[in-house]
């Protein structure tokens, strides 16, 4: 990290001896390798490592970002320059600018979020084996005529960011990930479905054979699939997909949205977005999971916090800028691209789970559409007007009868989310943790 931290802190110089009168810098050194398998086969294999820079220059109201991969001091001296030059000719921005000194986080713990394995990095070999070997257990799944697609891969990341309000700070995040795609029928009776585990440590992901199995096994259920029956039924949003749903929640309270009024949210501070024993938690501190962060894209400190707590919105997901446009204070939710200014955005986030499993839910349910994929959107987010193509499973007298596709739901977020019960299904090492939900009314459009 110390490379990084001279990397951020020359940028620093360059734009001070250029003109700018306050600068941050993000350096990121990463290495990433990928190897998809056909047929047991190698098909493809990339590789990436190197150093990336992103400079911020404040003149005044007005800022300017430029980016680049080279290393040589010319480089930071000639960023410097063009930043300094384009901020001067940037609109202004009243809202812009760095955090002040006391805001910044000054006290982290990165070894208590575990975000690197120790262990030897994944070499290329190893991986290409992972996914034959789930490739192979996808095709011994009786239905399956074929795989896609099986890949793998293995990345090692260095982030550091520094700012000329004295903020320095530094982490490194590992990750490893295996998914499979299976194909059943052919022709236009042809269906597909898939699995995947993305894990931070080696030790915790799925098995080659489990991932295969799994995707093979989601694959051939969905044989013989046709449109459902088009009335206003309840609907269940398996957990791989209900993470969607509460997506478009988090659209609507961040900070960019509030602050232009462009969100149907706009007026519900402190009024219910979600049943009363729901609440809605931002966890950016949670061990093992690669969203986690021991400050944000400002040099923030990161805490839990509650963005709905007992179905009542409580917080707007802020950087420094948005919070400044409604009077507010940042979050700690900024988000530092190379090439651009900060932005608001959330990182873990955990909806309460119920007791009732799915397949409760199927009963309490009745006769219904269970969603497993989705496609396509169409929603309006000053109104809440919703509506997605869909495909999944259509029940009746609480089991599943059929596979079902090309259908489309339809309904109003806001009513839709205070009408969700969740199931007790949620995966706790991923970043959006939210179980199955079911929702009652939806508008369903098919046969």
């Amino acid at each position: 990290m110390t490379e990084l931290a001279n990397l951020t802190d020359a940028l620093l110089k360059a734009a001070k001896a250029a003109g700018a009168e306050a600068a941050d810098a993000l350096a990121v050194d990463g290495t990433s390798v990928s190897i998809d398998v056909l047929k047991g086969k190698l098909e493809h294999a990339e590789r990436s490592e190197g150093v990336e820079l992103g400079l911020r220059v404040l003149i005044g109201a007005r800022q300017a970002c430029v980016s680049a991969s080279d290393t040589k001091p010319e480089t930071f001296a000639m960023m410097a320059e063009r930043a300094v030059a384009m901020a001067r000719e940037a609109p202004e921005d009243p809202y812009c600018g760095l955090a002040d000194p006391d805001q910044l986080a000054r006290d982290w713990d990165v070894a208590a979020l575990d975000l690197v394995d120790d262990g030897p990095p994944v070499a290329p070999s190893e991986l290409q084996e992972m996914a034959q070997r789930a490739e192979a257990a996808a095709l011994d799944v009786a239905g399956v005529s074929q795989v896609s697609g099986a890949g793998a891969g293995y990345g090692d990341r260095r982030i550091h960011l520094a700012a000329t309000n004295g903020f320095s700070g530094g982490y490194r995040r590992t990750g490893l990930s295996l998914s499979c795609v299976a194909i059943t029928g052919s022709g236009t009776a042809m269906e597909r479905d898939y699995y995947g585990d993305s894990r931070i440590h080696r030790a915790d992901l799925d098995s080659p054979e489990t991932v295969g199995r799994i995707a093979g096994e989601r694959t051939v259920a969905r044989a013989g699939a046709r449109k459902p029956p088009t009335g206003a039924f309840p609907v269940i949003y398996d957990e791989r997909v209900a993470g969607q749903l509460i997506g478009h929640l988090l659209g609507a309270v961040n900070g960019s949205a509030v602050a232009r009024g462009a969100t149907y949210l706009r007026d519900a501070m402190g009024e219910a977005v979600l049943p009363s024993h729901l609440s809605l938690v931002e966890n950016p501190t949670l061990p093992r999971i690669s969203g986690s962060r021991p400050f944000d894209g400002e040099g923030l400190p990161v805490t839990p916090r509650d963005i709905v707590r007992d179905g009542v919105l409580t917080s707007w997901t802020l950087d420094l800028a948005t919070a400044r446009k409604i009077g507010l204070q940042s979050t700690g939710n900024g988000a530092r691209g190379l090439s651009s200014p900060p932005s608001p955005s959330v990182t873990n986030v955990r909806l309460t789970q119920g007791t009732a499993s799915r397949d409760d839910l199927l009963a309490e349910m009745g006769t219904g559409l269970l969603i497993t994929s989705m496609i396509g959107s169409s929603i309006n987010a000053t109104t809440g007007d919703y509506s997605r193509g869909a495909s999944g499973f259509w029940v009746e007298n609480g089991e599943i009868a059929r596979p079902v596709n090309e259908c489309t739901v339809a309904g109003n977020l806001r009513e839709m989310l205070l009408s969700i019960r969740p199931a007790n299904d949620a995966r706790l090492h991923v970043g959006r943790q939210v179980p199955s939900l079911l929702v009652e009314g939806l508008t369903i459009a098919g046969d």
